[in-house]
């Protein structure tokens, strides 16, 4: 079945690596410049095609800030070259300063090292010179050549950069998700975390299912007969022990065997299937594997039930569930630790509602999956008792990842499925295999946890040549060829490199594994208790004791992360009494930490620690005020203060700070903002924000209406439609058309319209005006967060017009075609949003998009 994925995982990575920076794609990693650059030249100064210039203004616009002499205007074609000299083959970082102002979408380029075309980068828009980031990229010993392309050109160019890769320093401490882990659990945590970044541990996937006419030694023997090495960590999958046609296939046997009598270390996955026809299916009844599928296009099987208590779906999950638990508890039983890789490549092909699952668990979305991983977790923890699991995601490196990660609480490692020999080549060959060490995906893994989790390649075809592994420092924990022609084919590996691979002293084998039996040696040290939690509330706190039982080993550091603690300045010890100091844990932001005990030996104990903060928050009273400026109505608005031991710093109102004596007056009691300030606010609602030395700020909500307005003439009447109905996007694409069906000219420089919104991750935003029938550059757009939210908006969008707008006639309409997005091209899901429609592709009357009138609601209904 695995064999049938290989060419459409292929064709998927194949996108990821050609068009890594594309909008709504991830982008490469952004490192920090070191003070001293290793290379960076002027733009002016390379070689430049003849359809390139120099350039100081564009249009005749001068775009000052640029260094030297000008800068490279590259329109729509043209290749920038540049030569470097680096002092050692590795890692480095390519980056340039630059300007696109053409294209809010972005303009791709194509970026080429020593004739090898690296891939595609879509540049972002902006009007101010920018540092843009082209990732790690391996530069030989001596003399490199560097090449940036135009794509779809159209950005200027001052200067390019060359530096040393600010690689993480895969230091990942041995902290397990699961507190309760068996002693053999956690020595091979310790083991693994000991290697990750120094070596690579080899592995091999075996065939399950009674393949290969039932030796499952055949694949771990030709190894053995190529290189005179075993592997050390052997793959196993435990899809056999299910509720349809399960039988008994002997893995967890070999299993067994393979740790407890041959000392290795042990990884399962778990291709768990449903029937094709779970409509028909009768729970317990017997179906024929050729009538049960992994797929979710060959089945009916509704994954979002799944989580759901009481459905069939759900039923049928804690089925397979008991079958799992049944033979892991067998393995507990008999001492053996599994790397367990359950629910597997769950992303597929990219997207966020599961329209890329290769595999059932997917089909219904990243939220659901993250819920079917839960939901196995506590189940085989809690329910069934298992501790001998460390718990491996697999993830991608697409934009919409990280929404599918189900949380550094429940994974100890993260995988990454490398199948790209044939398919997914971005090295510029062909021929010959594909034994790149795909380095800048290995660090954007790391970047997916903030490199507090070690990153594997839990399943590959081609092995990484050890040259390219350890010149790019792509630091892998392990790589496991999966079984068959993707190890003993010549189309997949040289025999060559992988002798070369298994025989380096980079590469751990069978032979060079430890005894990772628990209990070998001294007895490990032990603290008591194990949870702690510090109130930061300053009449709360104070230091914790904790109790060390040394059982003869020594303390050698504590660690929160990766920051060493320091003695007698955050914690003393004296005997066997440990003290955190409250002054230390203060520190500590409010959430679940964990601290690490480093002794010399054995396991390491973790002390899990949670912060709270119970200081009560300043507040006033109201909350919400009104404020009429007609005349002889406006008043100052008087605001009471419960400080509970807070100060109050400062007023603003958006981005104005109130001034102190002339906006308002205080006392420590109250403030009264005065009549003189709030006269100048224009109407309709404002969030004034009181800021205080502690805790929380307060908002007052003030209306400020006008009373004495004429009410507005003219009949408006608002249609809109979404140009662009997708539920995840990086761009929202209202249009809008103003009707005028009364008797009165209406003055657009009066009109307003809002569209509502969540905004699903707090971003600075851009805004557009595509095309409008009265001229783009007389519409206007801004951004209004709400001072209350509620269902389906946080934010609007609102439109005005700029005074050369003109009139609406009667009978007259006018339209707009706007657009916004977030500055970092970060999705909005619009399905919940309160003025998105997704079943119309023309302009319709919507009440859900409201208009005003000298700032009076005239059409729809404001959420």
């Amino acid at each position: 079945m695995k064999n049938l994925l290989k060419k459409v995982s292929a064709i998927m990575l194949a996108f990821t690596l050609v068009f890594t920076l594309l909008p709504g794609l991830m982008t490469a990693p952004v490192h920090a410049d070191s003070p001293s650059p290793l290379f960076t030249i002027e733009g002016e100064d390379a070689q430049l095609t003849s359809d390139l210039q120099v350039a100081t203004e564009i249009y005749g616009q001068p775009k000052p800030g640029f260094s030297g002499s000008g800068f490279v205007w590259m329109q729509n074609s043209g290749t920038i070259t540049f030569t470097v000299t680096v002092p050692e083959t590795g890692m480095y970082a390519i980056s340039t300063r630059y300007m696109q102002e053409l294209s809010p979408d972005g303009r791709l380029q194509y970026l080429t090292v020593n004739g090898v075309t690296k891939g595609s980068y879509m540049l972002p828009y902006t009007t101010e010179w920018s540092n843009f980031d082209f990732g790690f990229h391996k530069l030989k010993q001596g003399s490199n050549t560097i090449q940036l392309k135009a794509g779809w050109g159209f950005a200027y160019f001052d200067t390019f950069t060359v530096d040393y890769a600010d690689l993480d320093p895969l230091d990942v401490q041995p902290v397990l998700t699961d507190p309760l882990a068996t002693p053999e659990t956690q020595t091979l945590m310790n083991y693994l975390t000991e290697v990750y970044g120094n070596h690579i541990i080899s592995g091999q996937q075996e065939i399950y299912g009674g393949g290969n006419n039932g030796n499952s030694e055949l694949e771990f023997e030709w190894i053995y007969n190529l290189t005179g090495k075993y592997p050390a960590i052997r793959g196993f999958d435990l899809m056999n022990y299910n509720p349809l046609y399960g039988w008994e296939d002997g893995t967890t046997e070999r299993m067994i065997d393979w740790v407890n009598n041959r000392g290795g270390i042990a990884t399962a996955s778990w291709h768990i299937n449903v029937p094709r026809d779970f409509n028909a299916y009768q729970l317990g009844e017997f179906v024929d594997w050729k009538n049960a599928t992994y797929k979710p296009t060959e089945t009916n099987f509704n994954t979002a039930n799944a989580v759901v208590p009481g459905t069939k779906e759900y039923q049928y999950v804690m089925m397979t569930i008991e079958d799992l638990a049944e033979q892991l508890l067998i393995l507990q039983e008999n001492n053996v630790p599994v790397i367990f890789r359950p629910y597997h490549e769950a992303e597929g092909n990219g997207g966020l509602n599961g329209e890329g699952a290769w595999f059932w668990w997917a089909s219904a979305g990243a939220e659901v999956y993250k819920q079917l991983w839960d939901q196995l977790y506590t189940e085989l923890t809690e329910t069934y008792g298992l501790h001998n699991l460390i718990w491996t995601y697999n993830s991608y490196v697409y934009n919409t990842s990280p929404v599918w990660y189900p949380g550094d609480d429940k994974v100890d490692i993260v995988g990454y499925d490398k199948y790209n020999t044939i398919y997914n080549r971005h090295d510029g060959l062909s021929g010959v295999l594909n034994e790149d060490a795909i380095t800048s995906i290995f660090y954007q893994l790391v970047d997916l946890t903030g490199g507090t989790k070690m990153v594997a390649m839990t399943e590959n075809d081609t092995v990484p040549s050890v040259q390219n592994l350890t010149e790019e420092k792509a630091g892998w924990l392990y790589f496991c060829p999966w079984y068959g022609e993707h190890l003993m084919s010549t189309a997949f590996n040289y025999p060559e490199t992988l002798k070369t691979l298994y025989q380096s002293d980079y590469v751990i084998t069978l032979d060079e594994l430890p005894d990772l039996k628990a209990g070998n040696g001294a007895p490990s040290a032990s603290i008591t208790p194990a949870k702690v939690e510090f109130d930061k509330y300053a009449p709360s706190r104070s230091d914790i004791a904790i109790t060390v039982n040394f059982n003869g080993n020594t303390l050698t550091a504590l660690r929160a992360g990766t920051n060493a603690l320091t003695e007698n300045q955050d914690y003393t010890l004296s005997g066997n009494t440990l003290l955190l100091k409250k002054e230390f844990l203060a520190g500590l932001p409010v959430g679940e930490h964990s601290i690490v005990f480093d002794f010399n030996q054995g396991k390491d104990p973790v002390l899990k620690v949670k912060i709270v903060d119970s200081t009560p928050s300043a507040a006033i009273t109201p909350v919400n005020a009104t404020y009429d400026k007609a005349e002889n109505l406006g008043q100052d608005i008087s605001v009471s203060l419960t400080l509970n031991g807070h100060q109050l710093t400062n007023i603003t109102n958006g981005n104005y700070a109130l001034t102190s004596g002339q906006d308002y007056t205080e006392s420590s009691a109250a403030v009264v903002l005065n009549q003189s300030y709030l006269s100048t606010l224009p109407l309709g609602q404002h969030a004034i924000t009181f800021h205080f030395s502690g805790g929380n700020d307060a908002v007052l909500t003030v209306n400020v209406v006008d009373s004495s307005a004429p009410v507005p003439a003219g009949d408006l009447t608002i249609q809109a439609f979404n140009g662009n109905t997708s539920a995840s996007t990086n761009g929202i694409s209202p249009k809008f058309k103003l009707v005028n069906n009364g008797d009165s000219a209406i003055q657009l420089s009066e009109v307003t319209l809002r569209y509502y919104y969540t905004i699903d991750g707090e971003k600075a935003q851009n805004f557009w005006c595509d095309w409008s029938s009265i001229g783009s550059a007389n519409v206007t757009g801004k951004f209004i967060k709400l001072a209350t939210p509620v269902a389906g908006a946080d934010y609007a969008l609102e439109i005005g017009f700029t005074s050369s707008a003109g009139t609406l006639n009667p009978g007259q309409s006018a339209e707009i075609q706007a657009r916004f997005s977030k500055t970092d091209w970060s999705n909005y899901n619009q399905a919940d949003d309160y003025s998105f429609k997704a079943s119309s592709n023309q302009f319709v009357s919507n009440e859900q998009v409201t208009g005003y009138m000298n700032d009076q609601l005239v059409w729809g209904i404001e959420p």
